[in-house]
């Protein structure tokens, strides 16, 4: 039996690790340390279907708590770690008590981004959506009627204002680049969410920062845009991005750059040690990025869990994404990173299209808007290495099975 593996971290990828190896017959000890007090569960549902109060938090444990018990699998709950002691291959916990490893996952996830105190972040009515405590608070201040300013138009900040309206508050969004979806997607794909939400009544300010939050005993009353306008707001969601929790590893010398540098295997630069998960680094066509979705932390996971279960096969990323925003699904297969050309299908659905990223003359990504076929079609493509016929594309007669053909 190998020695006692450590995995730092009760998300998505430090749960999908363990239940793999525990699949694979590897009956190692395993503990898992988590800082939250609650059993490791999906966090999508937390901003959409939880919110909404149609889905109840059990529904979202991975699994239940017999689970651990009967695989063996240590779980350590509302325990934050102190430290990583490389030399003695011990991790430390606050609490003074230490737990050895004889191998140690990093699975420490993200943290959202919030405002500085200096202009109104630490007010009252301000928050972040990342967690169960997040969601929790803001479902108590999700009521019809308030007035709700999201700052970022990303996926986040867009997935809010749909619940939002859908709770019937009123909702203004800002961004300060000059479009929504500026840092993930192309601006056709922008172009159709915008219009989505603008239907549903959101007021979409882009182009438009935030000068400072204004409070009032402590909550946050107003706030000072970038254009001078001021507006009364009873609630603000931060959707600025995430930093990987990575400040563990560098203090312990391990390797980082704003994230933790993982080879193929998910090793970082102590061998002993892996990472996995929105915290890791890893390589992407000779680009270092990190890969924040569910999908990935799940792939990666698991991958990390069959070398250590003695395999060698390294791990190749195949990123997918999703987003549902009132009755919209928007789904994304491979990663857009440095695309030179677009082109834009119309679906068979009304209202429904799908864009194709390109880079030097080959696909690299699709975005499918209530478009399934696409999707799934893009998606093919890409897992098996094959180009798309723009001929087929850019002929909307023409049946995207002829692709794969």
């Amino acid at each position: 039996m190998a020695g006692r593996l450590v995995i730092i971290g009760a998300g998505q990828a430090g749960f999908a690790l363990a239940a793999k190896l525990r699949s694979l017959k590897d009956d190692r000890p395993i503990t898992i340390i988590g800082s939250e007090p609650c059993l490791p569960y999906q966090r999508p549902p937390l901003s959409k279907k939880y919110l909404l109060g149609e889905m109840d938090f059990d529904r979202l444990a991975f699994r239940a708590e017999t689970w651990y018990a009967e695989n063996e699998v240590e779980i350590r709950l509302s325990t934050p770690v102190e430290a990583i002691d490389r030399a003695q291959k011990v991790v430390r916990l606050f609490d003074g008590s230490v737990v050895p490893y004889n191998n140690l996952v990093l699975a420490t996830g993200a943290t959202p981004r919030r405002l500085p105190a200096s202009i109104g972040g630490d007010l009252t009515g301000v928050v972040t959506v990342r967690d169960k405590a997040d969601a929790d608070a803001l479902a108590g201040e999700m009521k019809a009627g308030r007035r709700l300013l999201i700052i970022g138009g990303g996926y986040i900040g867009l997935e809010a204002a749909a619940v939002a309206r859908k709770l019937g508050l009123d909702v203004t969004l800002i961004e300060m680049a000059d479009r929504i979806l500026a840092r993930v997607a192309a601006r056709e794909t922008a172009d159709a969410m915008r219009a989505i939400h603008q239907a549903e009544g959101v007021a979409i300010r882009e182009s438009t920062g935030l000068t400072r939050l204004i409070g009032l005993d402590g909550r946050v009353k107003g706030a000072e845009l970038s254009d001078g306008t001021v507006l009364d707001v009873d609630l603000v969601i931060v959707g600025i991005g995430v930093l990987p929790n990575d400040l563990l590893a560098s203090e312990a010398g391990i390797e980082t750059m704003n994230g933790i540098l993982v080879d193929a295997h998910g090793r970082t630069s102590d061998p002993e040690i892996f990472a996995v998960g929105d915290c890791a680094v890893q390589d992407w066509h000779g680009e270092r990025v990190r890969l924040e979705s569910v999908q990935n932390a799940v792939d990666q996971a698991e991958a990390v869990a069959s070398v250590l279960a003695g395999g060698e096969e390294p791990y190749r990323p195949k990123p997918w994404f999703w987003s549902d925003q009132y009755e919209v699904k928007l789904q994304i297969a491979g990663f857009n990173l440095g695309y030179d050309e677009t082109l834009t299908r119309p679906g068979a659905r009304e209202g429904s299209l799908s864009v194709w990223y390109f880079r030097q003359g080959h696909l690299i990504a699709v975005d499918a808007i209530n478009d399934a076929k696409a999707y799934v079609t893009g998606k093919k493509l890409l897992e098996l290495g094959r180009n798309a016929d723009r001929a087929i594309l850019q002929n909307p007669a023409e049946d995207l099975k002829q692709l794969l053909a």
